[in-house]
């Protein structure tokens, strides 16, 4: 069975069908903000029980993405997809159905280590069907074809919201996620061994990058992007609801976020391949700084909010090709997907933080200030960390025989 579906693992089909995985995977996750007042208001929660539960589920999706992407090194992206995928499915169902906050957690849990299946095993296939050359834009095309996800799913799921309210909105996000199963058959691969490279055990692989500087600071930098996006993703709707905007600017924003990412991840995809990576990361860090200070300077308004998400959609998930290219350049294709789970599992720390902190703070003082002053600062200690790394190959991924 699997080596007939091996036949369709074309370098093509991998690509067409990855994109649409990440368009469904991260669109209806990107929606989850637009759920976060009806939710609590419904079973009379404080906005910190919605904040910890999609903030515990970043973590899980973090904790997992390690263990997914080595699978997905060794035997194919394929088993991994479709796992992650049922479990993507079943949690969103039970985070529409069930009515405790334990309940609530533990399927907001579910759909984390599903996540962990359905995204960036995906890029780790895609990386290995193209040639060198073509990996950093492919991957920059998978990804904007994610942010037009998240542009397409919001509008969606906000219509369901309104029209069969919570509960049947899940359900109905459940089913759309089976879709994923289908669009899983490419990335059944034989994981073919790389032309004069050593194989090095697990224990020589991550003894190597925990003793690589440069990758400290790559997942160090990574832990600031995910404290922004959850932050930004799980409050910014609230956030415009407390200044007297309605749910469906929260939703404009949100989507206008993930269409003006299409640009941004192409465009820093295929300047991965021109100049220098971590250059690239740290102006991405900076900008956010920049532009998140803007923001909260002036009036909140349908206007500014909507040129805040443009903004801030350009830089949005664009850190990924050029943390991934990163690794990929200084360790190599073989253990790249296990590697960036590792430095993506800082990314979910931050984004834990990011997601509970806001929800926290609100509750105490009523208003999200705090966080966002936490957010500029590191958005400042992203640019300078990320500054300094380079781009030199290491023999532990790459050995050539001698």
């Amino acid at each position: 069975m699997i080596r007939f579906l091996e036949k369709y693992n074309t370098p093509f089909l991998v690509i067409f069908c990855g994109s649409i995985l990440l368009m469904i995977s991260f669109g209806v996750r990107h929606s989850f903000g637009i759920f976060l007042v009806p939710i609590s208001e419904i079973n009379k929660w404080g906005r910190e029980v919605f904040a910890i539960s999609i903030a515990f589920q970043n973590l899980m999706w973090g904790v997992w993405q390690p263990f997914t992407g080595r699978v997905s090194d060794r035997i194919g992206a394929g088993y991994v997809v479709v796992i992650g995928a049922v479990l993507y499915s079943l949690g969103l169902f039970l985070m529409g159905t069930t009515s405790t906050k334990t309940g609530f957690l533990l399927a907001s849990g579910i759909v984390g280590i599903g996540i962990s299946g359905v995204t960036f095993p995906i890029l780790g296939a895609i990386s290995r069907s193209v040639t060198p050359d073509k990996r950093s834009v492919s991957i920059g095309i998978a990804m904007s074809c994610a942010s037009l996800g998240q542009f397409i799913m919001l509008p969606l799921s906000l219509v369901l919201l309104q029209s069969f309210g919570a509960v049947l909105a899940f359900s109905i996000l459940s089913i759309v996620s089976l879709l994923m199963l289908v669009l899983a058959i490419p990335m059944f691969e034989k994981i073919k061994p790389v032309e004069n490279v050593q194989e090095f055990s697990l224990k020589e692989i991550l003894k190597e990058a925990f003793s690589h500087k440069d990758y400290w600071l790559l997942c160090f930098g990574f832990f600031v992007c995910g404290f922004h996006i959850l932050f930004i993703m799980t409050h910014v709707p609230a956030f415009l609801i407390d200044r007297g905007l309605s749910p469906h600017s929260g939703t404009i924003v949100l989507a206008l976020i993930g269409l003006f990412n299409i640009l941004g991840t192409y465009y820093t995809g295929y300047l991965g391949g021109k100049i220098r990576k971590p250059l690239i990361l740290s102006y991405i860090y900076g900008l956010r700084a920049v532009i998140i200070l803007i923001f909260i300077l002036f009036p909140v308004s349908n206007l500014s909010a909507y040129v805040f998400a443009s903004l801030m959609g350009i830089l949005w998930l664009s850190t990924i090709p050029p943390t991934q290219g990163t690794i990929i350049s200084v360790f190599g294709i073989r253990n790249m997907s296990m590697l960036y789970g590792i430095a993506f599992l800082f990314h979910q720390v931050g984004a834990f933080l990011g997601g509970w902190l806001g929800g926290k703070v609100y509750d105490i003082t009523g208003s999200y200030d705090l966080v966002w002053f936490i957010s500029i600062g590191l958005g400042l200690f992203g640019a300078i960390i990320n500054y300094p790394i380079k781009e030199v190959s290491i023999k532990v991924s790459e050995a050539k025989a001698t």
